[in-house]
């Protein structure tokens, strides 16, 4: 950890190149798709520069340092990390299609928004939600970004993972950089009558498993096909969708969940995404329990219209590498994919979903703050959060709000967070979570406005 100034900490430095990218303090921002307000957070005093290129500073940046570092850490590339291993076996499994890793995780609000159909005022467009470069270009959200242009390629299927940037709170399982994949097979209209056989060899496969497949769906009003499809073929690109990821589920999880002799149980749902229709989320029957694995459906023809390719029909879905991840190789604190310490990568091996063994219980330290918040500006809790993990990083483990009081005569509300510090490697002293809980009193001060009780 370095110190890059009184107000700011660089956290993971060692792993920076110094050309990739610059440094980022704070300075005013006005906040997107929603009321501006008079205090922020985290705005660059100098262009960011990423990978040589250098984008200017306009009033929507509002990249820290803490997740600058992140960028070159590429942990869905490295043979031995969870997130690489998970992603090659879903790669193997999909072994004709064409798998694609992005250069940059910088693309334009218009290939990330605007592109893909998201309206003016979604909220995933606000400055408390994304994390921007400056108006035009920002870190991509999802790894839908990439779709149209990835489609204009005239590849018919491919695989798709990348790493993926959102402000969010702080816990064991959310974390402001996580990872995607998103799968897509299209098909030319006048090839489409291979369909029925595709899907009868696919089934022929499945029927093999011990595999249990729950599946109520139905295609009418609320989970149409589109006018654009005819329905017969429309119905045979959904089956295929539908064997493709069953086949898929149970060569990630069957072997664990039929040890003991019973059945992998999955369940398919109703579900609407914008990119496609009809669309579906799935889950699996995992230690008693339901777990949503992915989402996906048919393509929406818009989207391969956009992309030039409006003569071809299919399927995609997509799937968060670290919620499954964190259930095959029994994760239990999503922090631990950004360990450097040999202890965690030396458990795993390519190819190979291991039982991670935890090395270390340090105890936790926790440290309430109580203010008042701000009469003249908007507070949110992502802005919060951000600041909290810009000065502690990953020595924060959870924060929690634990109190919301309105003063009965002033009206003014306040709010108590309890921050819970706890490094995955080492104990920490109450004397160094002093000096942590100090700067973030310091910084949301400053910052957002708010008054301390």
């Amino acid at each position: 950890m370095v110190l890059l100034s009184p107000r700011t900490v660089f956290v993971g430095c060692s792993n920076l190149r110094p050309s990739y990218i610059s440094r980022a303090l704070s300075s005013p921002l006005t906040q997107l798709g929603r009321p501006s307000r008079t205090h922020s957070i985290i705005s660059p005093l100098q262009p960011y520069i990423i990978e040589g290129k250098t984008y200017p500073l306009d009033s929507f940046s509002n990249i820290p340092p803490s997740i600058l570092s992140k960028l070159p850490r590429s942990l869905h590339t490295q043979p031995n990390h969870p997130i690489s291993i998970l992603r090659q076996i879903i790669e193997s499994h999909f072994s004709t299609f064409n798998s694609i890793i992005p250069s940059s995780p910088v693309v334009t609000v218009h290939e990330n928004f605007d592109e893909l159909g998201f309206p003016p005022d979604h909220p995933g467009r606000a400055l408390t939600d994304s994390y921007y470069l400056n108006k035009e270009h920002m870190l991509r959200t999802h790894t839908s970004a990439h779709e149209v242009g990835t489609y204009r390629k005239d590849l018919n299927s491919w695989l798709l993972t990348a790493d993926v940037y959102r402000r969010d709170e702080i816990d064991s399982s959310h974390y402001p950089v996580f990872h995607q994949m998103e799968g897509t097979h299209i098909w030319s209209k006048d090839q489409l009558n291979v369909l029925p056989e595709l899907n009868r060899k696919l089934s022929m496969e499945l029927k093999k498993c011990p595999l249990i497949i729950e599946d109520p769906t139905k295609v009418g009003p609320n989970n149409p096909y589109q006018i654009e499809h005819d329905p017969v073929h429309a119905a045979e690109i959904t089956q295929h969708l539908k064997h493709s990821l069953n086949s898929l589920i149970f060569r990630l999880f069957g072997q664990s969940a039929t040890h003991e002799g019973e059945p992998l149980r999955v369940r398919w749902i109703e579900a609407f995404f914008p990119f496609t229709t009809p669309s579906y989320e799935v889950e699996v029957w995992w230690n008693g329990e339901w777990l949503e694995l992915l989402g996906c459906g048919v393509v929406m023809q818009r989207t391969l219209d956009q992309a030039g390719v409006g003569h071809k029909a299919g399927w995609a879905f997509g799937l968060g590498l670290e919620r499954i991840a964190m259930v095959l190789f029994d994760i239990p604190d999503i922090r631990l994919f950004w360990s450097t310490d040999p202890r965690f990568i030396s458990q795993f091996s390519p190819g190979q979903i291991t039982q991670f063994k935890p090395y270390s219980k340090y105890p936790p330290c926790y440290k309430d703050m109580s203010f008042w918040l701000p009469i003249s500006s908007v507070f949110h809790e992502n802005d919060f959060c951000e600041i909290v993990r810009d000065v502690a990083g990953d020595l924060v483990e959870t924060v929690e709000l634990i109190d919301d009081f309105t003063h009965p005569k002033t009206g003014r509300q306040s709010k108590c967070y309890r921050l819970n510090y706890r490094s995955m490697d080492r104990s920490l002293s109450n004397e160094e979570v002093n000096v942590l809980q100090d700067q973030v009193q310091r910084r949301v001060v400053q910052e957002m406005g708010i008054e301390m009780r």
